[in-house]
Parts: structure tokens; C-alpha cells; sequence
């Protein structure tokens, strides 16, 4: 019986890494396979390498955290584990039917806390340290983006911005003994620096999905002491590089097509602060989602554009545009920069909205909602089928 209960543990397990390869590579490496710097392969293949790099060292933080600090280690027993890993994955497939970005860690959380909440084993402290980091994260991710959409989103376009010509990036001279690597038909060296960047940043992404990911597949395995944490970040390494290979293959297509109205600029200083929040948050051991910071801080970079013509003066008493939208981080950059405050705002009153506003209460809805639901349930499960450990 421990055995059958060990395995079907173990296929939850790959359920939930699978499922979480499928979306997490699609926001890490959509931009540059959109972009076309990158084919999917490749990129399922740094994907899987960066997961088990960011899941071997800061990851096992948050491992701890939700295998044996939210809840004592006492509390996984077999049983109780397949019940957690069951309800994230419900949680996974509940947002994908719906189309929006649940948080993974954040569904987790809910499900081991009302595991805790059943057989009165929930730290509550810890639990307070991570809600307080799920209230903060969104908060630095908006403001993030919009100090650098106001002051400096239209220096860094007009100076550094990620062009691309028609041709291979590289080619091979051949005229030599060892065939050397050249800049390829209309490449300039800003465009081989800029593609390097965008590649290092997608790595970074990746690295931060396996920090916070793959405690979120193996946690409850570790936890109940079924496998150990290096088999665990093992195991949640090759669920999740299965997905990049598989199912991912078609969200790295979506979200690279879905963001073509989003500039590759926009979108590498996004990745960079969602992933920098989502980084920090692991190493302190705090489950973070990547969907939250990624959408807050696209919200603020469109907010820090849209009100880039309006005063200062003008933001502290309200006085904005009415037709000003988050759309504006897709406005175009004018020839030439003025301080903030001082701009023309036709440049980014006619932006197409990348998103409603709608959409951004929809997703935050979620936020709560989702883990509510996955404490709620599991919580019901488990004082309905008393399956966890005692203390």
C-alpha cells in the first residue's frame, strides 16, 4: 500500500512540475522566441537548466517553508501529500480554464494551510510573513515600473534600444583554417550585445521560476520525508523540463505573439524586476508568485509612461488625463525628450491598450481568491478524511 501510495504521490508530483513547466517557460521565454532570437528547443533546454540551477540553491528555502515550517514535517503523510499536490494542481487547472494567471505558490500555500488549519498544526506567524510579502511584492513591482516608465523608459529607448535586422545574427567565416564566428548580413555590434542581454535576462527568469517552482511540485514529497530534497529539486527539475518541451512549446508561441504589442525593451525591464522580487522573496524562503509581480509591474511601467506629460503637482491632486491608459507603455518614444512633465501627450494618448483596466481587477480577484479556495477546500478534505500525520 505505501508503495502504490508513494507512486501516485510521486505522479502528482510530475502533474504539478509538468503543468508548471507548460506556463512558467511561456513568461520567461515567450519575448525572445517571439522576437525570434531563440528557437522553442533551445529554450526548453536553457529552461530546464536554469530551473534545477534556481531550485538547487535558492529554492530550498522555499522548500523549508511549505514542507516543514507552515506546517510541521509530522503533518505529510502519504495520504496527505497526494490531497495537497491534488489540490494545486485542481488550482493550475481552474486558472487555465479561466484564463488567468493563478499563482502556483500561491495555491500551495492555501492548500498546506488548510491541511494546518484542520489538524491545528498551522504556524500562523509564518503564514502572517508570507501574506505580508504578497502584499509588498505587487506594491514594489508597480512602483518599480512606474519610476522607470515616467523618468527613464524614453532615455533608455532612444539609447538603448533592442533592434533587430532581417538576417542571422551570426555567421561562420569559413575562410579560415578554424571557421570563426562574424557578425552576420546588417548585424551591428549593439544588436549582438542587446540580443546577448535579452537572452541573459530570459536565463534570469527561468533561474527565478525554479526558485520559487519547484518547491510548489516536491514540498509536500519532502516535507512527509518520502524522497530527500536533492531527489526532490531532481524530480521537480524534470517535471517541469518536460513541460517546457511539451506543452510549453504552444505558450511560448502565445505569449511571444501576445506580447509583440509589449517592446522588447518593456519587456526585458519587466522580466527583470519580476524576476528580482520573485528571486529575493525565495531566498527568504517566501513561496512568490511571478504572474503577480510580472502583471503589477507591466501596470506600473503603462501608469509611468501615460502620465509622463502630466506635472508632478498635477498627479499629487489627481488632475490626469481622462483618456490616459495603461496602453502607453506601447506608445512611441518622440525624437525628442523632454524632462517629465513637460511632454507633448499625444505620443501616448493614441496607444493601443495592452489591457483594461478590468483585467487587472479580474487577475487581483484571483490573487485572493484563488488561495482562499484551494485553504477552504482543502480544509473541508481534511477534516472530512482525517489522512495527515499527528503531530
Amino acid at each position: 500500500m505505501v508503495s502504490i501510495l508513494l507512486l501516485v504521490a510521486l505522479a502528482a508530483a510530475v502533474f504539478v512540475g509538468f503543468n508548471i513547466g507548460g506556463s512558467s517557460t511561456g513568461v520567461a521565454w515567450g519575448p525572445p522566441v517571439g522576437a525570434k532570437i531563440i528557437n522553442k528547443t533551445a529554450a526548453a533546454a536553457l529552461m530546464t537548466f536554469f530551473v534545477f540551477l534556481g531550485g538547487w540553491t535558492v529554492g530550498r528555502n522555499v522548500i523549508d517553508t511549505l514542507g516543514g515550517e507552515l506546517v510541521p514535517t509530522t503533518a505529510f503523510s502519504a495520504e496527505a501529500s497526494v490531497v495537497v499536490l491534488g489540490f494545486i494542481g485542481l488550482g493550475m487547472l481552474f486558472a487555465n480554464l479561466y484564463g488567468v494567471p493563478v499563482s502556483t505558490s500561491m495555491t500551495a500555500v492555501g492548500a498546506i494551510a488548510g491541511l494546518g488549519l484542520a489538524t491545528g498544526q498551522l504556524d500562523y506567524a509564518v503564514v502572517g510573513s508570507i501574506m505580508v510579502w504578497w502584499v509588498i511584492a505587487p506594491v514594489v513591482g508597480f512602483w518599480f515600473g512606474a519610476i522607470i516608465g515616467r523618468y527613464f523608459y524614453a532615455y533608455l529607448d532612444q539609447r538603448i534600444a533592442l533592434e533587430q535586422s532581417n538576417g542571422p545574427l551570426l555567421t561562420l567565416d569559413r575562410s579560415r583554417v578554424i571557421p570563426v564566428p562574424t557578425l552576420g548580413p546588417g548585424t551591428t555590434p549593439r544588436e549582438v550585445v542587446s540580443t546577448g542581454i535579452v537572452l541573459a535576462i530570459a536565463c534570469y527568469m527561468a533561474f527565478s521560476a525554479g526558485a520559487s517552482n519547484v518547491a510548489n511540485a516536491v514540498a509536500p514529497l519532502v516535507g512527509g520525508g518520502l524522497i530527500g530534497v536533492e531527489r526532490g529539486v531532481g524530480l521537480g527539475t524534470v517535471a517541469i523540463g518536460l513541460g517546457a518541451f511539451t506543452i510549453a512549446r504552444r505558450t511560448m508561441e502565445s505569449v511571444g505573439n501576445d506580447l509583440t504589442d509589449l517592446p522588447l525593451l518593456a519587456a526585458t525591464i519587466v522580466m527583470v524586476v519580476a524576476a528580482s522580487i520573485t528571486t529575493v522573496a525565495s531566498a527568504l524562503g517566501v513561496p512568490m508568485s511571478l504572474a503577480l509581480s510580472t502583471v503589477m509591474c507591466i501596470v506600473g511601467l503603462g501608469w509611468g509612461r501615460a502620465t509622463r506629460p502630466t506635472a508632478a503637482t498635477d498627479l499629487v491632486r489627481g488632475d490626469l488625463e481622462a483618456n490616459i491608459s495603461v496602453g502607453a507603455v506601447t506608445a512611441d518614444t518622440p525624437n525628442n525628450v523632454s524632462s517629465a512633465g513637460e511632454e507633448d501627450p499625444e505620443y501616448v494618448q493614441d496607444a493601443t491598450a495592452l489591457f483594461d483596466r478590468s483585467a487587472v481587477v479580474r487577475f487581483v480577484a484571483f490573487w485572493i481568491i484563488g488561495p482562499s479556495v484551494a485553504t477552504a477546500l482543502s480544509y473541508v478534505a481534511f477534516v472530512a478524511l482525517p489522512l495527515a500525520g499527528t503531530p
